[in-house]
This record gives C-alpha cells, structure tokens and sequence, in this order.
C-alpha cells in the first residue's frame, strides 16, 4: 500500500500545501488535500491513508485501524483525549499544534491590560453615549503590568509566551504552575498545582492556560476564588472547564475580586440567560485567543507538521505527542 498522507485544512494556501508536497515526497508519502466541506470525500479516502492532518473529530472517528498518526492543527486535544473509541487504532500517535502562544500571549496582554487600565469602568457610560467626565465620574486608579506581580496556571509553549511578554513590559515576577512544577524559561519560579491553594492569597493577577482534563476540571473552584484577594484579576485562555463559573460570576458581582476576562467558557456558544453575561467588570471574548487568523500561526502549524513527518518517517519522537491517558 502507498504510504498516504489525508490533509483536511480550510486554512492552507497553495504555497503551504507546496511544502507540504515537498515534505511527503522527501519522505517518502503522496499527500492528498480536502476542505472541511469535502469530509464525505476525504472519509473515503482515509482507508488508504496513513498520516490524517486535521481538526475534525468526527473525521477521525470514521478513520480506520490502519490510521497511524493523527496530526492534529488545534493546541487543545481534549476531544481526542475524552474518547478513547473515536481511534480505531488503539496505538494511533496524536500530536497537538503548540504553536499558537504568540497569538494567545498577545490576547492575554490586551486584556491584562484592559483589566488593569480599568477599561470596563469606562465601557458601560461610553455605550450608552455618556462621556464619563460629564457624570462626574472620576478617573479610576490604574495598575501596570511593570512592577506586577502574574501568576499562570501552565507553563507550556502559551504560559511561556505569556510570561516572556510580561517581563519584557516590566512585571516584577512571574509564577508559574505545572503538574510537576519544574523550572522553565521565562518563569522567576514553578510550583507543583498541588501547592496552589497556599499561594492563591497573594495572587493579585491570576492567567490560566490549563488543557482540559479531569485534573483540570474546576481547579479554579467556589473555594479557590473564595482564597483571591479583593484585587485580584484572573484570565483564562485555557479551557473554560477549569473554572466553576457560576462561582467565578458571584465573587465578581459582590466584589470579592476585581475583575476577569474570559476567552473560554463551558458551554460555547454561552447560553444567553448564563450569569457570566451580566457579570461586574467581565471581559468575555468568544474563544478567538487562538484559532487560525494570525499568519505567523498558520506558518507554524505548518512548519511543524511538516518537520514532523520527517521525524514520522525516520521512526523519531514526534514534536506535540500527546498522551492521551493524561491528556496532553
């Protein structure tokens, strides 16, 4: 049987799907490409494949136990991870992209940003057409990221974006917190997430970038917000299932902390009668952190997969390679 690679990707223009030709023919693979509205086409021609490159659960779910490597585009593997029975191949490798730290971290520092700058203060005036000046409002005191202190949940290629642009701003530490609590580049100090609990009392700005899992489920939960200080901000980029939002929306509404933004919830779309909506001094954003619209993010999504068909074909380590029993 040839050796076939299946790509389903919207996201691709013709110079990447040349390098990707490029890479299959020096290893040895013919590629074929399909859009997400061609799974029907791309399902049929899976029984000859592989290598599948894609984003579609469902697609990978009709693949079958010939399936090998399953290079996924998107960062967060949780689909994959919750349903052993969607690989028909119990042995099937599954990497993750870990290439969307740049477009993240630059999310995370706007809404850092905006939190600290007090901009939700001035949001509910200026959309009612009200200049706040005229009702006497007074400027709210500001914090800045120099001199800060930043705490993130995560020490992956998103946390280490993350932290390397604080300290470019100035912020006086960043803390970080891993399963293991290994040192990384870019943190001032890791702990163990099994420590978080003593920390949490001087955690003034709280940034969340954890995968989903069931370690993972509410880790921020009614206790943990209830252990923030007053002025504490948190963001989460990570997986809306890490935080117990209902808890999250009532210390934000009794001002027992200061604020949030959040990129990610559970469910997606929210419902629209959810408390997070009316929430006091919330930022929502519609889990656009990441995905696909940074150009340097679709370069690297596709530099990485084609440097990991090398190592594919060469029987090494692939870059991204999921655990699927942890979760990622």
């Amino acid at each position: 049987m040839n050796r076939n690679v299946c790509v389903v990707q919207d996201f691709l223009t013709e110079e990447h799907k040349a390098k990707i030709r490029d890479a299959a023919a020096q290893t040895g693979f013919s590629v074929r490409f399909f859009t997400a509205e061609e799974q029907e086409a791309a399902k049929a021609f899976l029984p000859e494949c592989e290598v599948l490159y894609a984003q579609l659960p469902d697609l990978l779910r009709a693949a079958p136990a010939t399936l090998k490597w399953y290079a996924c585009s998107a960062a967060g593997v949780d689909p994959y991870c919750a349903d052993p029975s969607i690989f028909r191949n119990p042995d099937c490798l599954l990497t993750s992209a870990n290439v969307y730290g740049v477009t993240i971290a630059e999310h995370v520092i706007m809404v850092t940003l905006m939190l600290l700058r007090r901009m939700t203060d001035y949001q509910e005036p200026l959309q009612k057409h009200q200049w706040p000046s005229a009702l006497g409002m007074s400027l709210p005191p500001i914090r800045s990221i120099r001199d800060g202190a930043f705490t993130i949940l995560g020490t992956g290629n998103i946390g280490r974006n993350v932290a390397a642009r604080l300290h470019s701003m100035g912020a006086a530490s960043v803390t970080g917190f891993s399963r293991g609590g290994w040192p990384v580049e870019d943190f001032d100090a890791v702990f163990p997430i099994a420590e978080l609990d003593k920390h949490l009392p001087e955690t003034t700005f709280l940034i969340m970038a954890l995968p989903g899992t069931p370690d993972t489920f509410h880790l921020l939960d009614r206790r943990r917000i209830a252990l923030l200080p007053k002025e504490a901000y948190v963001v989460n980029v990570g997986r809306g299932s890490a935080i117990e939002q209902n808890a999250l929306a009532d210390a934000l509404n009794s001002g027992a902390i200061a604020g949030a933004a959040l990129d990610v919830m559970t469910p997606e779309p929210l419902p629209v009668d959810d408390p997070l909506w009316d929430a006091k001094n919330l930022i929502l954003t519609p889990h656009v952190s990441g995905n696909m619209t940074l150009g340097y993010t679709r370069e690297e999504n596709v530099r990485l997969f084609c440097e990991n068909l090398s190592r594919y074909a060469e029987g090494q380590s692939l870059k991204g390679l999921v655990d699927r029993t942890r979760g990622y």
